[in-house]
């Protein structure tokens, strides 16, 4: 097939060759341009011009374009469109599902897919047809924020999806109602009106919402409402949801806040005491807000104040019984009838000037006996007092607690300068720190007692007017002092433990309890050493103030003078021994008139010797 095809080549190149150089063939008179049937053929300017003409009569068409097409023929498969281009398109029957009666004639609107694709066909799709109308309706709706009906086909993650215009849309959880909504299922199947509330036109996704057509329902049913509003009227409403502040209230489309304390005269603890949820009441109109759309309203105002008509065993003087409603620092109220109520001072509580903290005597729902001190209607006002209720112990305070007498006591407070003392109800008194002990120095009353021991006490002075006593401990046994000062002479010697080091010096502890001074350069041992805490040692006395019970001592002094005192007995005996040479001396030379040569070498000795002592 080669050869033939290059030999017919070579004879069509070499004719050609032979009528360019003007040589003359056997056939130069043919017309090659008629064919066998003895039709002439058009040139190729004059097919050119014809095709150009042809193509003319049809649709000019792009790809991805929108156009109308008429059905011409249906197989079992496909359906055959006409869009009156040159060549028919097949659009599968799978297209026309929502058309089940289509048929030859029908019109619909197709995309152009491919004028031409790798086999010459017409590409077209009626479903990318309604895909793409479909956005555009959705785009168009979601600039003018029209209402549309769509239908609920399944439920996925975190919502529903929704055919809009052929098209599917998300429908999140949240957007289905203004309450929470937890079966989704209820809403397959289903046809709703949505407003498009999210586009997104890169991978044309839309998110669709149920819950913006209620809430612009109630906005205006808010409008419209609040328009209407006066203050003072009176509306019925069904509680919505109960809080630890109050509860909201729902009034027909918008909701008012019942504040706790707007919802009895009296006090209440919890909002659920008096309401739940469903449970429909009237309230007053409070105070509104046009802009910020707030309601507040109010449930006790629909009945008189309680203090406007008090009842008649509300008056001064008059004993009465409250329960504990509310506890501050400074006081406690009482609640007598509800929205009636009275302030126990905590300078009420008790006779005693001792502060009370308000929060330690009084608890929550308990109930006193108090007496009205005082009233005042205009501002609603009660004072209340406990102590009243019992005689003033301060007027017999002199007889009761006269100076001298010895009482007991509970410890009710510490401070740092003493200890407080309650005789009785209402009296007390305060020990000062420097009377608890007469032998120990205590750097905190902690050290010596601790709240709600009992102590012995001596009354040491009655000040009636500031309604104080003062108060002894160590006065219960005499002053040990006196005697002490005999035990413990200056320069007296004692073993004592040192028990606390201190800046200038340590605490010495004595026998009998008693703690002295040792200053920091009498506490230096014969090594050199200081003494240290818990150590023993012998202590001598320096110092003895009996009036200011203070006593100072050294150790360092203890091995001084005992050093002091062997160099003196050195030295006394170095006296002694002199002295007798002397008289050994004095009687030789009474008993030898004459000296010998013998006498004089002893004399001599003797001599040397006492040069020697004297040395």
């Amino acid at each position: 097939m080669k050869l033939i095809k290059t030999k017919k080549m070579e004879e069509t190149t070499l004719s050609n060759q032979n009528l360019s150089a003007g040589h003359a063939g056997a056939h130069d008179e043919f017309d090659w341009s008629v064919d066998k049937r003895n039709v002439s053929s058009y040139n190729q300017k004059d097919r050119e011009t014809y095709d150009k003409q042809y193509d003319e009569t049809f649709k000019s068409v792009n790809n991805n374009e929108m156009v109308m097409g008429t059905i011409v023929g249906l197989t079992k498969t496909d359906a055959v469109v006409n869009i009156g281009y040159k060549s028919d398109g097949l659009i599968s029957l799978n297209e026309f599902r929502d058309l089940p009666n289509v048929k030859v004639g029908d019109e619909v609107e197709v995309l152009i897919v491919d004028k031409e694709d790798r086999e010459g066909h017409l590409s077209l799709s009626r479903k990318d047809a309604r895909k793409q109308r479909a956005w555009e309706h959705i785009v168009e709706v979601y600039k003018t924020g029209e209402i549309v009906t769509g239908y609920v086909t399944s439920k996925t993650k975190g919502g529903l999806i929704v055919d809009l215009y052929g098209m599917e849309t998300f429908l999140p959880g949240s957007q289905i109602d203004v309450k929470p909504i937890t079966d989704y299922d209820q809403f397959v199947n289903k046809t709703m009106e949505f407003k498009v509330v999210k586009i997104n036109e890169i991978i044309r996704n839309a998110v669709v919402s149920h819950k913006a057509l209620i809430e612009s329902d109630i906005e205006a049913q808010r409008t419209e409402i609040i328009s209407k509003l006066e203050k003072g009227q009176v509306l019925e409403g069904t509680i919505k949801n109960v809080t630890d502040f109050g509860a909201f209230i729902d009034l027909g489309g918008l909701d008012g806040l019942l504040y706790i304390t707007d919802i009895s005269w009296g006090r209440i603890n919890h909002p659920n005491e008096v309401l739940q949820n469903g449970q429909k009441l009237n309230v007053a109109v409070l105070d509104f807000d046009d802009e910020k759309k707030r309601i507040s309203l109010g449930l006790k105002q629909l009945t008189p104040h309680p203090w406007d008509s008090l009842p008649e065993y509300i008056i001064e003087g008059q004993k009465v019984k409250g329960k504990v409603v509310n506890i501050e620092d400074y006081g406690a109220f009482l609640e007598m009838e509800a929205g009636i109520e009275g302030l126990v001072h905590v300078s009420e509580i008790t006779w005693s000037n001792q502060p009370i903290n308000a929060k330690e005597y009084f608890k929550m729902g308990e109930e006193h006996e108090a007496m009205i001190v005082s009233i005042d209607k205009d501002e609603r006002k009660m004072s209340l007092s406990i102590k009243k209720m019992t005689q003033d112990p301060w007027d017999e305070i002199e007889s009761k607690y006269a100076v001298g007498s010895q009482h007991k006591g509970t410890v009710k407070n510490l401070t740092p300068y003493g200890v407080f003392v309650e005789l009785e109800s209402g009296i007390g008194g305060m020990i000062h720190i420097s009377d608890l002990s007469w032998v120990k120095r205590f750097n905190h009353p902690s050290e010596f007692t601790k709240v709600g021991e009992t102590l012995d006490v001596i009354v040491l002075g009655v000040d009636k007017e500031t309604r104080k006593l003062s108060l002894g401990h160590k006065q219960i046994e005499e002053d040990p002092w006196t005697t002490f000062e005999s035990v413990f002479p200056i320069g007296s010697q004692h073993d004592g433990v040192m028990i606390r080091k201190e800046e200038k010096g340590g605490i010495i502890q004595l026998q009998y309890g008693l703690e002295a001074f040792a200053p920091t350069r009498h506490l230096k041992k014969q090594d050199e050493k200081m003494i240290a805490v818990d150590e023993t040692n012998k202590f001598i006395i320096l110092e003895f103030d009996r009036n200011e019970k203070r006593i100072m001592v050294s150790h360092s002094k203890v091995w001084e003078h005992e050093i002091e005192e062997e160099k003196e007995a050195a030295r006394k005996e170095a006296g002694i021994e002199a002295d007798n040479t002397k008289k050994t001396v004095k009687n030789i030379q009474a008993k030898v008139e004459k000296a010998t040569l013998g006498d004089i070498g002893a004399l001599a000795d003797l001599k040397k010797k006492m040069e020697g002592n004297n040395e």
